[in-house]
């Protein structure tokens, strides 16, 4: 062998053994997504008036709390929001005293959920000054509970919207001060889909001001698909819920998977967004008490098998 024949050998012997000694980049390896699901006392608790009110349709169906509790429950949840207050169950309300909120911490316990959303409410007709002094009572009786979530639901009308807009800032500094996330539910009005939600943020302005993505009301409030109206608002989302839409101002009152939102579409989207949950089921079908908490306990099922194939 030449000197040059030598050379040449050995240097690519040694960039052989420079190649195989590079560690290979580890495998993509797609995990089931880990979202916390949980239950709004929604699909208990549907309207006003008498709790034991007879029921000669597919909802509204009114147990009161207590039930909702026991279903909730039964149907194998153990987180829940507080969604849907009533006239004896004002939840994070600003008339809630301070007996009542630790009364409903207890019975929530002994349930064995825990809380971690509730909904405010802006009193009809208000000044600046009244919505801001009872949002910020309605988040103190959020911080009583443990909350960590407050949603709002936006206003319909546009005379409100600037109020609305200063309302919600100053909610925001003073949720964040009480460790309190504040978020939006696509709702109709100044929230209906992208345009108005992005539009709310850019008005409202704060960090602590996120959404809670509702795809079943993008299409029961605008009839628009809820998947492309995720994707410009994505990385804001922090919570979700979880129900479904036959068509705009149609039912929502139906199975995940009855209507027409893509959720495996809906879900992939978030999931590349970086979201991390909570999932929170909010409607169930269903006439009677026992055929409400059997279709919570399906929906939670069709999520936990929707997520494993994430």
């Amino acid at each position: 062998m030449s000197r040059r024949t030598f050379i040449q050998t050995t240097a690519l012997a040694t960039a052989g053994l420079a190649v195989s000694a590079t560690p290979k980049p580890p495998p993509v390896v797609v995990t089931p997504a880990q979202w916390p699901i949980g239950c709004f006392n929604r699909p208990w608790m549907q309207a006003h008036g008498n709790k034991m009110m007879p029921l000669t349709k597919p909802q509204p169906a009114n147990w009161g709390f207590d039930v909702a509790l026991k279903g909730m429950a039964e149907a194998g949840y153990k987180v829940t929001g507080l969604l849907t207050p009533m006239p004896d169950e004002p939840f994070i309300g600003s008339t809630a005293t301070p007996e009542y909120l630790a009364a409903l911490k207890h019975k929530i316990a002994l349930a064995g959920l825990v809380p971690n959303m509730g909904s405010l409410h802006l009193p009809p007709g208000g000044t600046l000054a009244e919505w801001i002094k009872d949002i910020r009572q309605q988040l103190d009786n959020a911080k009583t509970l443990g909350l960590e979530f407050a949603l709002t639901f936006g206003v319909d009308k546009a005379s409100d919207y600037d109020n609305y807009y200063k309302t919600m800032a100053n909610a925001a500094d003073y949720a964040f001060e009480r460790g309190i996330k504040l978020v939006l539910k696509p709702h109709g009005g100044g929230s209906g889909a992208s345009e108005e939600i992005i539009r709310c943020r850019a008005r409202v302005n704060r960090p602590n001001f996120k959404v809670w993505y509702d795809a079943g009301n993008i299409v029961f409030y605008t009839g628009k698909d809820p998947l492309e109206q995720l994707k410009p608002i994505a990385k804001h989302v922090t919570g979700f819920c979880a129900k479904d839409c036959d068509k705009q101002k149609g039912s929502v009152m139906i199975q995940l998977g009855a209507g027409v939102v893509d959720f495996h579409a809906v879900f992939t989207e978030l999931k590349n967004a970086g979201f991390n949950g909570p999932v929170m089921l909010e409607c169930a079908g269903g006439k009677t008490y026992e055929e409400v908490t059997a279709n919570a306990k399906a929906n939670r099922i069709y999520l936990e098998k929707l997520f494993a194939t994430l």
